[in-house]
């Protein structure tokens, strides 16, 4: 019995603030975006996309300064060297180092896919951000709303190539071409996407009491109901990159895109196009082997993305 009793009284007796404080202290909370992270780096394949990811970027930046050749110097008599302890990647037909000349296509190639796919987000952002919060309004909003997603649903018919055909007509071939073909029709699945998001959370009670306290349509997107969409915008965003990525060496491949002697690893891998069958297999596949590398690490990075976003996993 006396043990009993001293059992009830430590349950009942009152707690020292200062000890909560403690293992408050001892147990911190995480903020949203630290669990994230933390389900980012639990997921095993997303971070070896992540890594991978860093390592192309930081190559692609500082690949070229570590050998001592020009990725434009030529050299008739080194044409055609296989690999080797000199020249990492071999050599083309004129002598430039294969391995300077992949990581400058390679700075190339992931600055037109990610100059591509920020004015993708910029332009999708704010065209499903109005569409989604404008329908269902107003007589007024559903006509802005039918306006804008037939616009989208009309370029999103429209195929990247035959418009970058167009352009060609108009303008000459190089970056600032294929980055307007690619932006001109790969804003619309960004914004179609973000528009359905704010049609599920527009009318959710922390929106309606916005509203009702006068706040003005602009920062009631911008405060309210583009924050709740940031997720599945930052995923879409590592899907888009790639894509922009593979558009502009396949264009460069076909020679629609950048054009020689700028290097890019479409342009590289159509001027061995010619040659690989002769056993000349480093010009292609070093290339080749470089977009699909950028390419897994972007789409691994974005599902491990998706998954670590996904609310109902969240613990």
């Amino acid at each position: 019995m006396a043990n009993q009793a001293t059992q009830l009284d430590s349950l009942f007796r009152p707690v020292d603030p200062s000890r909560l404080a403690g293992e408050e202290r001892e147990r911190p909370s995480l903020g949203y975006w630290q669990e994230v992270w933390q389900r980012v780096c639990r997921n095993k394949l997303a971070m070896l996309g992540f890594f991978l990811l860093a390592a192309v970027v930081a190559l692609s930046i500082f690949g070229p300064m570590l050998v001592p050749h020009s990725p434009h110097e030529q050299s008739l008599t080194q044409g055609n060297l296989p690999p080797s302890g000199e020249h990492w990647f071999g050599t083309d037909d004129l002598g430039r180092d294969m391995w300077a000349r992949t990581w400058m296509g390679g700075r190339i190639s992931l600055f037109i896919g990610v100059v591509a796919a920020a004015i993708d987000l910029v332009i999708g952002v704010c065209i499903g951000g109005i569409s989604g919060y404008m329908a269902g309004r107003s007589r007024l909003g559903d006509q802005v709303d039918n306006i804008l997603m037939r616009l989208a649903e009309i370029l999103y018919s429209i195929p990247y190539l035959l418009v970058v055909i167009l352009l060609m007509v108009v303008l000459e071939p190089g970056l600032a071409t294929i980055i307007i073909a690619l932006s001109l029709t790969g804003w619309v699945g960004m914004a179609r996407l973000v528009r359905g998001q704010l049609m599920q959370i527009k009318r959710q009670e922390f929106v309606l009491a916005a509203e009702k306290l006068g706040t003005s349509h602009a920062k009631i997107i911008i405060r309210h109901l583009l924050p709740n969409t940031i997720g599945v915008i930052i995923v879409n965003l590592t899907f888009t990159i790639p894509h922009a990525i593979f558009a502009e060496s396949f264009l460069s491949f076909l020679g629609l895109g950048v054009q020689a002697p700028t290097a890019s690893w479409g342009t590289m891998a159509n001027d061995a196009l010619a040659v690989v069958l002769s056993g000349q297999w480093w010009r292609l596949f070093f290339p080749g082997f470089m977009i699909s590398l950028a390419m897994f690490a972007c789409n691994a990075l974005g599902d491990g993305l998706q998954d670590a976003l996904d609310p109902r996993i969240r613990k």
